[in-house]
């Protein structure tokens, strides 16, 4: 092996990034650190500190008994994790919630990183693909990854689109739906007849549900987003009816093909939710893209008939993007399939928030080092949080044709309990399977 083959370069020293080079280091494998900032600054970030938060500075909640982002911070903590470790010494009252001095935090990073012997952090671009000698590459660039990296992936990708306003649809649990009144059909029965969840609308109920999606509070986009257009593909739902009042119901809400079995007739509008991961625990609002708050959000989609209750695994969102198509791209170890060398971590492979990107750049700093030291690297089981999350962006969503979305973490990306429990059971016993799993995994790898 040459020496270049024993080095681990890695582009971005993002969360996602620190974190990969903190994990490879300890496994004993020499890390070269790249990152551009302060040489080249992104229209955000205001210093050239490592692990820089350029939003919260929340790593939201620490309950990991009943939190599946409680979880996540807990298995990270099991294997060593540098920004763990470096939040938890941060730490500010935030109540049941993980909250950092933004400052501390990113100085606590950058020191530990830079006081590492097997670490040395370069400063500037790396523009274009990384040189064909970098024998093994984490790219960690995030949402904001530059012109000349993003066109270097896109040529060898062949993707059309990886930067643009990408609106997102609301997902709920399928446990929460009221099945007293949606069902399943597909409409005209294609399909296997059942490939939907429908919630019907009389006249009355479309009308005051347009009159609330008009009205709701929608989200600020940011200066720097401001010229980036819509996806066409993607078009906000508010957007889609401010063009008339009867356009959704000849849209993503129209009725026809679907029979309501209580009337045994066609409602006036139906709202469809498709199946979003392999599991079948998790469904998406069809065509329900949309920039309203959270709370808005919230508020106007539980007056939906049969979505009183609806558990949100995630809210609909609109933001500037850069991430990848992960299922169709990489394979189960983070590496690019059409240039295996390459391997990708955080945002840009489709894992939403701070902490997810920060655990997908652990997993992928592990699998390298192993990968250079001529180990085993399996991933971790999908009971665990870690598991759940690498499933589902390299084989476990399971969306239309190019609609992969971005995602946190959530119990419902983790297989269903085989036991029958009550409700206010259901997220411990997750919770207590989920670090068991990934505590057995730890031991192994």
């Amino acid at each position: 092996m040459t020496d270049e083959a024993k080095i681990l370069h890695i582009i971005g020293a993002g969360l996602a990034g620190s974190e990969a080079a903190w994990q490879a280091a300890e496994a004993g494998i020499t890390v070269i650190l790249h990152e551009m900032r302060p040489v080249v600054k992104t229209e955000v970030h205001e210093t050239g500190a490592c692990a820089e938060l350029v939003c919260s500075n929340s790593f939201r909640s620490d309950d990991h008994e009943n939190n599946a982002v409680g979880v996540l911070h807990q298995e990270m903590r099991i294997l060593g994790s540098l920004i763990m470790t470096a939040g938890d010494a941060a730490k500010v009252p935030a109540g049941s919630a993980l909250a950092v001095d933004r400052d501390d935090f990113s100085a606590r990073v950058t020191r530990a990183l830079k006081d590492h012997p097997k670490i040395t952090i370069e400063r500037g671009e790396v523009a274009g693909l990384p040189p064909k000698e970098w024998d093994q590459v984490i790219i960690a660039t995030g949402p904001l990854t530059s012109p000349a990296l993003s066109e270097a992936i896109l040529g060898l990708t062949g993707e059309q689109e990886l930067a643009f306003f990408d609106a997102i649809a609301p997902i709920v649990t399928k446990e929460s739906v009221n099945f007293d009144i949606a069902w399943f059909q597909s409409r005209y029965d294609k399909g296997d007849g059942a490939d939907y969840i429908n919630c019907p609308m009389d006249e009355g109920q479309y009308n005051v549900f347009i009159a609330g999606l008009l009205a709701a509070e929608k989200m600020d986009f940011h200066e720097w987003e401001k010229t980036t257009p819509y996806f066409e593909g993607c078009m906000p739902i508010e957007v889609m009816a401010a063009r008339g009042p009867e356009t959704l119901r000849f849209g993503p809400m129209k009725p026809v093909g679907l029979t309501d079995p209580r009337s045994g007739g066609r409602a006036h509008a139906v709202v469809q939710l498709r199946q979003d991961n392999k599991l079948g625990t998790l469904y998406n609002l069809v065509g329900f893209q949309t920039k309203m708050k959270y709370g808005a959000q919230t508020r106007l989609f539980r007056t939906i008939p049969g979505l009183e209750k609806a558990e949100f695994a995630r809210l609909g969102g609109l933001h500037r993007n850069t991430f990848l198509n992960s299922p169709k791209l990489l394979d189960n170890q983070l590496r690019l399939k059409a240039e295996p060398r390459l391997r990708f971590a955080g945002q840009i492979t489709g894992v939403e928030g701070y902490i997810e990107s920060a655990a997908i750049g652990l997993l992928a700093g592990r699998f390298a080092a192993a990968e250079i030291l001529g180990k085993e690297a399996a991933p971790p089981p999908m009971e665990s949080a870690h598991g759940a999350l690498i499933h589902y962006i390299t084989g476990g969503h399971l969306g239309a044709k190019g609609t992969f979305q971005p995602m946190n973490i959530t119990f419902g990306l983790m297989p269903d309990l085989k036991e029958r429990l009550k409700k206010k059971e259901r997220k411990p016993a997750k919770a207590k399977r989920a670090l068991e799993a990934l505590s057995a995994w730890a031991l192994k790898y």
